[in-house]
């Protein structure tokens, strides 16, 4: 189990077939794995080797999918970090971390020299797109071009791969450990469960510094031998028109990528035409927008649930049997999952408790925090912070995190339910619900809407909620927005809301 050996294997077997589709570039799986190796040896030369820590601060592109094979297979660590975050986000991570090499995006050349002097572990920065060349900065080009051998590495499966840094929605980032047997294992699993073949064209616009496009759209394709298609950002006009132009086959996004391919005019069926299966995961699916977009495109939305510790995917709804709208499906092959209450005992279906599972695909832990690591990791099961329900035919459906549950005056609202309903109120694009504090009841619920067009009003959305909701679940207030915060997966930000709210009491 092993991540570069998967890709070598599939060079082997199919050298011809497209491996990356980029703008105007077609990068074959020979020439992908020539590259890897090529970087590999650069990097080597560089003094990165087994256990080696090193950044990957780039967007989506083949430099990305070069350098993090490049790095695991010289038994190092890939340290996946969203380019877009702050100096001090960044500095937090790589501090945290150890880190001993940085790659990234050619606009950071004028921070390469900070970087080097604030983090003493940091001997190299490699640049891509920039002609920088100093003491310790390197370009990628350079790097490629070194020439030298892949030294053999004595690599086994359990030895860490990449530390993937949680989102940080609350508190600093932690670092999950995963393994190349946790990675390898559900790349495997995620293949197996969608069918996923050398015929298919999987569309990675999600960031690939995320563990969702690292494992659906990255790892398991590239072990299936199928074809992806690598693009830049999201916009619902050019991801459809890539779709259509390639004839891609398997779409992933997360639930705002598809509620903005379901609103745009100019997104129609034939564009999506191709797709045998389209993937939601990184938040929940409001019901409203997947029923939506199935009947405009016709095409099959299949639900699913992972986190970053899980590495990441535990459930997808079947491609075998009925989908249930609603749920996030049931477990993938080699992951089991649990409903529990709080003593850790199974609940009886229907009864909310907190999700947990095991496998192969669980972390070996957080890096340098045990005490969290014991509380996430008891008895072998990952405790996930996750509310839910499982029904009689092993389906799941999230309720909402632990932490987002609302108490107003002693009973429980998951705002997942209220969105829902604002979710299917004809005039709201977006919806994110939280708690506020009370006098009277300790919490209640306040509502935060994008809307489609001007017009409703907060009466109005109020009265809307009256209708489906026993009385303590409605929101009290309703607060319309341009446009609800996201971070770069497209994950709504509930801490900035509650800033937002923060400024909006008086």
């Amino acid at each position: 189990m092993n991540l570069s050996t998967n890709l070598r294997q599939t060079a082997q077997t199919t050298p011809d077939v497209t491996a990356l589709l980029y703008l105007d570039q077609k990068i074959s799986y020979r020439e992908l794995n020539a590259d890897v190796d090529r970087f590999a040896a650069g990097l080597a030369a560089r003094g990165i080797g087994k256990g080696s820590k090193v950044a990957l601060l780039l967007g989506n592109s083949p430099d990305f999918v070069i350098a993090y094979y490049a790095i695991v297979r010289l038994g190092g660590v890939a340290v996946p970090v969203n380019p877009l975050y702050t100096p001090g986000e960044i500095q937090f991570i790589l501090a945290d971390c150890g880190i001993e090499a940085v790659i990234a995006v050619g606009q950071m050349a004028p921070l390469a020299p900070m970087v080097l002097k604030m983090l003493p572990t940091c001997k190299n920065v490699i640049l891509v797109g920039a002609d920088l060349e100093m003491e310790g900065v390197s370009t990628f080009e350079a790097v490629l071009n070194t020439g030298g051998e892949v030294p053999t590495v004595d690599a086994t499966p359990d030895d860490i791969a990449v530390i993937l840094y949680t989102s940080g929605t609350t508190g600093h980032p932690k670092g999950a450990l995963l393994s190349h047997r946790n990675l390898c294992s559900n790349a495997n699993s995620v293949g197996d469960f969608l069918n996923m073949s050398e015929k298919d064209l999987v569309v990675a616009v999600l960031p690939m510094f995320h563990v969702f496009c690292m494992t659906v759209c990255l790892n398991a394709p590239l072990y299936r031998g199928a074809t992806i298609l690598v693009m830049p950002r999201f916009s619902p006009t050019e991801t459809a028109k890539a779709i259509q132009f390639h004839q891609a086959t398997m779409f992933a996004g997360v639930p705002t990528m598809f509620n903005f391919l379901l609103q745009h005019p100019e997104v129609v069926k034939e564009d999506l035409s191709s797709l045998k299966l389209a993937i939601s995961g990184g938040a929940a699916m409001p019901v409203a927008v997947l029923e939506g977009f199935e009947k405009k495109f016709d095409v099959i939305v299949s639900e699913g649930y992972g986190l970053s510790e899980a590495s990441p995917v535990v459930t997808f709804n079947p491609l075998d049997r009925p989908r249930k709208a609603g749920t996030i499906g049931v477990v993938i092959p080699c992951v089991e999952a649990r409903v529990v209450d709080e003593m850790g005992n199974d609940v009886e279906p229907g009864v909310v408790g907190e999700l947990i599972c095991r496998g192969d695909n669980v972390m070996i832990g957080y890096l340098n925090r045990p005490e969290e690591t014991a509380l996430a990791l008891r008895d072998g099961w990952l405790y996930t912070g996750d509310m839910a329900t499982i029904d009689t035919e092993g389906y799941f459906s999230i309720v909402d995190r632990k932490k987002d549950m609302i108490i107003v005056g002693g009973f429980n609202v998951y705002p997942r339910e209220v969105e829902e309903v604002l979710f299917h109120h004809p005039n709201v694009r977006e919806a994110a619900v939280v708690g506020v504090p009370d006098a009277n009841y300790g919490e209640k619920v306040r509502a935060y809407v994008a809307l489609k067009q001007e017009g409703s009003t907060e009466e109005e959305l109020i009265e809307h909620c009256q209708a489906a909701l026993t009385a303590y679940k409605v929101p009290k207030e309703v607060i319309v927005l341009e446009e609800l915060p996201k971070n770069t997966t497209g994950k709504i930000l509930r801490r900035e809301l509650r800033k937002h709210e923060s400024n909006t009491v008086s």
